[in-house]
């Protein structure tokens, strides 16, 4: 009788599932890199041959050693928000001393088999991964074979306790439409929702929730759409609410992405920013600044999350203790988008 295993590599994980052990125990009994107990490196051994497991010779090579190298996954590589943070991450990978390898898990080319994620112990001496890049399988996995990762914007899965890096978006948020009601005594604020997924989204719309709750004024979900931190969707949720006859005096964009896609939507219905309808955003991009008005948005420390996301990580490749939440601060930026005279430049 043909064994099923003959047509497809046995995994490190079927051999940790057979001995009654964890991945991690079968890479120290494979790689030698600690000791362990004899009856349970017998057991592992025992298993490794009635399976007739052989390590990928590759893997087991770099096991022994430091690859030097760093991996990162991003949902996409586009827009303005990403530059400054791979600027942020590149340059702590180099002052570092480590190589950075860059994998985009964009729609269309995500691979489909956990297994053929390209980046990961077998070439990098570990990870930084952005919110969205990797599903929670791949990351269990990492966590059992104890590989170091780092997230980005997203929180661990529960009882991993993955590091985290993170910006305070809730106050960030809050502060911002603060202004709004006081300064410039708008009441019909809109909110423009980022992906549901993304946490990012979930806390700026707490502090716009909170901020309108605390001055009296009742939320309205109709003033909520889904801007998806995406120019052309925020247009086109713009444009949807000003055919429908929605009544607004502010836009509060998720993003200054989706900022650019409001800006356009009023400048075709021929409506005047700030004159008849504020817009602000968030995050203070590049080309934030230059926008017709320049844009009022709150500035997150983009650069600096990835110098820290980086910073984490070779902490716990050199055996050091990460934080487990490094939660950085925000600030608002006043230039004229949101009627103000004048502001930042």
């Amino acid at each position: 009788m043909t064994d099923p295993r003959s047509h497809s590599r046995v995994t490190m994980a079927e051999v940790a599932k057979h001995a009654g052990v964890s991945i991690a125990t079968v890479s120290r009994v494979i790689n030698q890199t600690a000791s362990v107990a004899p009856d349970t490196e017998a057991g592992v051994r025992a298993a490794i041959a009635e399976l007739k497991y052989y390590p990928h010779p590759t893997a087991q090579a770099l096991a022994s050693r430091r690859t030097h190298t760093l991996g990162l996954y991003l949902p996409a590589i586009g827009g303005d928000y990403f530059p400054p943070l791979l600027r942020g991450i590149e340059a702590g990978a180099r002052e570092n001393r480590f190589g950075l390898l860059i994998y985009s898990t964009a729609e269309g080319s995500a691979p489909n088999v956990l297994a053929s994620y390209p980046l990961g112990e077998h070439n990098t001496d570990g990870i930084v991964a952005f919110v969205d890049s990797l599903p929670d399988e791949e990351l269990e996995r990492f966590h059992q074979i104890e590989f170091p990762v780092v997230l980005i914007h997203r929180s661990s899965p529960p009882e991993l306790n993955i590091p985290c890096v993170t910006i305070e978006n809730k106050d960030g948020a809050r502060t911002l439409v603060d202004h709004l009601i006081e300064v410039h005594g708008y009441r019909r604020i809109a909110f423009l929702a980022g992906r549901e997924e993304h946490e990012d989204s979930f806390w700026r719309e707490m502090g716009y929730r909170e901020s309108l709750a605390a001055h009296g004024i009742p939320f309205d979900p109709h003033l909520v759409a889904m801007g998806g931190f995406d120019r052309q969707e925020a247009q086109a949720a713009t444009e949807c609410w000003l055919m429908e006859g929605v009544e607004f005096d502010a836009v509060f964009s998720g993003d200054d992405e989706s900022a650019i896609g409001v800006l356009a939507a009023l400048n075709r219905a021929g409506k005047r920013v700030p004159q008849e309808i504020a817009v602000v955003g968030f995050d203070d991009t590049d080309l934030s600044r230059y926008l017709n008005p320049p844009l009022t948005t709150v500035r997150a420390p983009i650069e600096q999350v990835g110098r820290q996301a980086i910073e984490q990580l070779v902490r716990l490749i050199r055996g050091g203790k990460p934080e487990s939440l490094v939660l950085l601060p925000t600030e608002l930026v006043v230039r004229r988008s949101c009627g103000c005279s004048h502001g930042a430049e």
